[in-house]
């Protein structure tokens, strides 16, 4: 009955049973263990390519560190006008960084515009001591509005973050999401497409607090060791987060759990979409929906005990509706039903 968030769920069951493996015996700290070691060698099997990944305990601080190498105090971040760096991580990529300016651009369905973005860097005033200078690009992947970004988009935007000689960071708190809507690997949404780090995100989609930030070049991690142990995410019982890790990528339990929670999210878009009055204001491309909805539709959902968020306005309500691994059937159903109710329409 709680659709607030995919991070209101439990931990998955091969996550927990990892998680209790791993509270064997001993093992060496801050990193030097078997759970830390194989989680490393999966990631460059998983990206079909070497990396350097670095387990952290939250999206936020994956996101402020992965930047914080790549952006100096006076640079300048774009991203898309509702982007997570810039709305919801109050202040750490700035903090981070020493001051950088996060600069955000509209982003219609949530992507960034390639030409739109190209724009901007040609006239942020390069090499002029008084303007903020061109640092970084980032992206959302899946996007703060549920949609997803192509190979081909990805692409594009690095097209132009390469040409300024600035590198792609992807927050990717739902790439699992992206990559299972897709059905593609994830080594083509991210550095096959251009991206030069990736904060890989486990936690909305099965684990219990972990996530990686992801180096696709080795040689562009720089000295990202020592900001992660200055930022206290170098764990001293690391293997606790990397078995999460470990678990999350092994015999694709990552796009089991994604996969699962985009087929409730089309189902949800299914159901509610042919109701009238109830209009979806984005396509449904991975596991979030938002939608305008009659008032007495969402108070009668929130009456029947649905749990959800609404933005907007209250003259013209936003109902974010989250999906996650373990969204039962039952509970979607019951939700369309309520609002098909509620809304008036005959059974």
């Amino acid at each position: 009955m709680n659709f607030a968030s995919d991070n209101t769920a439990p931990v998955c069951p091969e996550i927990m049973e990892a998680l209790a493996r791993a509270n064997h015996g001993n093992a060496m700290g801050y990193g030097d263990d078997e759970e830390t070691q194989a989680f490393s060698r999966l990631c460059s099997e998983l990206f079909e390519r070497e990396v350097l990944a670095f387990p952290v305990g939250t999206g936020g601080v994956a996101n402020a560190l992965a930047l914080s190498v790549l952006v100096p105090p006076y640079g300048a971040i774009y991203c898309q006008e509702d982007a997570h760096i810039d709305v919801d991580e109050c202040g750490g990529p700035e903090f981070f960084t020493g001051g950088a300016k996060i600069v955000p651009l509209p982003s219609p369905r949530g992507k960034l515009d390639p030409a739109a973005l190209a724009a901007r860097i040609a006239n942020a005033g390069a090499g002029v001591v008084h303007h903020v200078q061109p640092a970084a690009v980032s992206i959302t992947q899946a996007t703060e509005l549920g949609t997803v970004y192509s190979a081909d988009e990805i692409a594009a935007i690095a097209g132009v973050a390469k040409a300024a000689g600035l590198p792609l960071h992807m927050d990717g708190a739902r790439f699992a999401n992206a990559v299972a809507a897709q059905n593609c690997s994830a080594a083509d949404l991210t550095w096959k497409a251009g991206v030069d780090v990736l904060s890989f995100g486990a936690t909305k989609n099965g684990a219990m607090a972990a996530e990686a930030v992801i180096f696709f070049d080795p040689g562009k991690a720089g000295d990202f060791a020592f900001r992660r142990k200055r930022a206290g995410q170098l764990y001293s019982k690391m293997r606790y987060i990397s078995a999460q890790l470990r678990a999350y990528v092994t015999d694709d339990l990552w796009l089991r759990n994604a996969r699962h929670a985009n087929a409730m999210a089309a189902r949800l878009a299914d159901g509610l979409g042919a109701i009238p009055g109830v209009e979806l204001l984005q396509p449904v491309e991975a596991n979030e929906l938002f939608l305008a909805m009659p008032g007495p539709v969402i108070a009668g959902l929130q009456a029947d005990g649905f749990r959800f968020y609404v933005m907007g306005t209250a003259e013209a309500p936003v109902v974010r509706l989250v999906t996650a691994w373990n969204s039962e059937a039952e509970s979607v159903a019951a939700l369309i039903a309520s609002a098909r109710a509620h809304a008036g329409v005959q059974a």
